[in-house]
């Protein structure tokens, strides 16, 4: 009796655990089946993936394999970098056009002068491919890369009435707090990528105390912050919608987004009539940081480009020397591996170092505070192998000369430049048809100045009949013929005279 108890609960044991089991295996296919899957609707083509990163390779007596970091199968990929920088800024444009009565005047502005991009695109050229990897990196809108255009058609040294100054029309308070250095020896507002850092964290600061609106950002980064705030609240308070376009806003401000949605639809649709200038997408210059104080004459000496050209480059700097407390970065119109080859910096920028045992390249730029791709261009390597014993060089200043300044009562670049051009005052009666675009022009004057002269804003709708003040340029003497004898002679008196 107790054999046949034995085997009735063994068997029933067997069909309970039968049972789980198949429970288990139904509750599992019901869970998979009810699991959502992460991006069902987006599968990233792996092939256009940069090429995995490979860690630092080992010295050779002490080889490794290099360990491959995968990508991340759900990050989205960002579209092929375009060979036209211009075609890469219109392929990732991002904020939504509206069509409306606002940006179809300002369409209508730019296709007046279908040539606009392209000159100021000359102004642009040297720095626009920074400007764009900066936004890139913060994964801004590509919108803002354009905001100088809109801002200052890129001019560095413009300033307003309200004393905003440079290509992002940075005031002295918020270019002070996000940290740019104004000094008697430089003003970072004229520093093109100075100022471009600044006004990107400012940008970044405003789309967050907007809560992530972006136009209502752009729109206080012209106007001012709290009056957009202002004009929000009221418009609560009067149950109205709160969007950008649904606010009260200045004059100026209110064109300003259309401007900046107007060109940036254009340079999409280039068909429509603006002109679309070609530029190569990589770097046509290289910031390059002297490491201490310097004078513009021996630097262009040192690299055989020419002073004027320095200066052009680098606003920034108001003397013809950088700031004893800095910033002593330069702006070279060469690119990065055509400058670690220059004499310049093999001569005096060049250190040596001999690898150890133990070291790898990814250690000795760490060490050295330089990045190894920097470090891989300076030595001609395509790989990350390095041997005990082997003489790297390295971007550190060992065999500089002691001083890069000269002692100068006064710049001789500024000097040159105090050489104004004489202007005439002449008032201009508006005509019908008239725009401040239209009369600057016809008297071959920057449109801004027309603007800050009759203290207008470069939008402002002109009245006929209201007279404009315009300070037109004088032609200059012609010059006095010089044989060349003289001039031999006049600069040989003129080296004696110097101290």
């Amino acid at each position: 009796m107790a054999l046949m108890r034995l085997k009735y609960l063994l068997l029933l044991s067997f069909f309970i655990g039968l049972q789980g089991c198949q429970t288990t295996q139904q509750d599992t296919q019901q869970e998979q089946q009810a699991r959502p899957e992460i991006f069902s609707h987006f599968k990233p083509d792996l092939s256009l993936q940069t090429q995995p990163t490979e860690q630092p390779v080992a010295t050779a007596d002490k080889t490794a394999e290099p360990v491959k970091l995968q990508p991340y199968k759900d990050t989205p990929l960002a579209k092929p970098r375009a060979a036209d920088l211009w075609q890469h800024i219109a392929n990732n444009l991002s904020l939504v056009f509206q069509t409306n009565k606002h940006t179809t005047a300002r369409i209508k502005w730019y296709l007046k002068q279908p040539a606009y991009l392209e000159k100021v695109n000359r102004r642009a050229a040297p720095y626009l491919y920074h400007i764009v990897k900066r936004v890139e990196k913060q994964n801004l809108p590509m919108e803002l890369a354009l905001l100088p255009f809109v801002e200052s058609d890129f001019r560095p040294t413009i300033q307003s009435s309200e004393q905003a100054v440079g290509i992002w029309q940075l005031v002295g308070a918020t270019a002070y707090h996000f940290g740019v250095q104004s000094d008697q020896w430089y003003d970072g507002r004229q520093d093109i990528l100075a100022s471009t850092d600044a006004a990107l964290g400012y940008l970044s600061y405003l789309h967050k105390r907007f809560d992530g609106d972006w136009l209502h950002a752009i729109a206080a980064y012209n106007s001012g912050e709290g009056r957009v705030k202002k004009a929000i609240e009221k418009n609560k308070k009067l149950g109205k919608k709160t969007d950008y376009w649904s606010l009260s806003l200045p004059k100026e401000t209110a064109e300003y987004i259309p401007k900046l949605l107007a060109l940036s639809h254009l340079i999409r649709h280039p068909e429509k009539g603006l002109k679309r200038p070609k530029l190569a997408n990589k770097p046509l210059t290289t910031e390059f940081n002297v490491g201490q104080q310097f004078d513009f004459s021996v630097i262009a000496s040192l690299s055989g480009i020419g002073r004027s050209q320095l200066h052009k480059l680098n606003p920034g700097y108001l003397k013809n020397q950088s700031s004893p407390n800095g910033p002593h970065t330069l702006i070279l119109p060469i690119e990065q591996r055509t400058l670690l080859q220059s004499k310049l910096f093999r001569n005096n920028f060049i250190g040596e170092y001999t690898v150890q045992k133990d070291d790898t390249l990814y250690r000795i730029a760490r060490r050295f505070n330089m990045p190894i791709s920097q470090l891989k261009m300076l030595n001609n390597k395509t790989s990350n192998l390095i041997k005990v014993g082997e003489q790297l060089r390295l971007s550190k200043p060992q065999t500089m000369p002691g001083s890069l300044i000269v002692d100068y009562n006064i710049s001789p670049y500024l000097e040159q430049q105090e050489d104004v051009v004489s202007t005439v005052a002449v008032d201009y009666q508006v005509k019908p048809g008239d725009s401040i675009w239209s009369i600057s022009q016809l008297f071959d004057v920057p449109h801004k100045d027309v603007a800050i002269w009759n203290k207008l804003s470069a939008s402002s709708l002109l009245k006929p009949g209201t007279i404009l003040t315009l300070h037109i340029p004088q032609a200059k003497p012609p010059a006095p013929q010089t044989s060349a004898s003289e001039a031999m002679l006049s600069g040989i008196e003129s080296s004696l005279k110097k101290p």
